[in-house]
């Protein structure tokens, strides 16, 4: 059978110990005899316990928690969808996909590029009635949930 567990951990500590010594013992040779062991340590202080705490999160990321935990982000999100379609956003976006696809040629182009051009043309179509009622939607939202 195998060796006892006594005896395996000894062993563990020991060669711990050993390896620890010849750490030491080498570290040692490598300081210059002008410099005490001591003052060879140089440590930032100790932090407090309030430091290494993560930052508060944002009024935005707040939001953003809430919306997702109560389910309201994605009926906004399907809202969104619905108001882009009925007001031809998603058609006229389209085009332009389209049109920049034809200038370019079809095998020069990537997606990558595709979405970097049209993103921000997209964001600008988007009418601003869309905005406001979104926006709206998420104040009635906020005042309702702080209740």
């Amino acid at each position: 059978m195998g060796m006892p567990k006594i005896r395996v951990w000894s062993s563990i500590a020991i060669a711990t110990r050993v390896i620890a010594a010849a750490l030491m013992w080498r570290s040692h040779l490598l300081l210059p005899t002008s410099v005490s062991r001591r003052a060879s340590v140089s440590r930032p202080p100790t932090p407090d316990a309030d430091e290494e705490m993560e930052p508060e999160p944002t009024l935005q990321e707040i939001i953003n928690i809430k919306l997702i935990e109560s389910g309201e982000k994605e009926r906004l999100k399907e809202l969104l969808r619905e108001r882009l379609i009925e007001c031809g956003w998603r058609d006229e976006l389209k085009a332009q996909c389209r049109a920049f696809t034809r200038k370019k040629g079809r095998g020069n182009i990537t997606v990558d590029e595709l979405v970097r051009t049209i993103t921000p043309k997209g964001r600008a179509m988007v009418p601003d009635i869309v905005k406001a009622e979104l926006l709206q939607r998420i104040r009635t939202f906020l005042m309702t949930d702080s209740s």
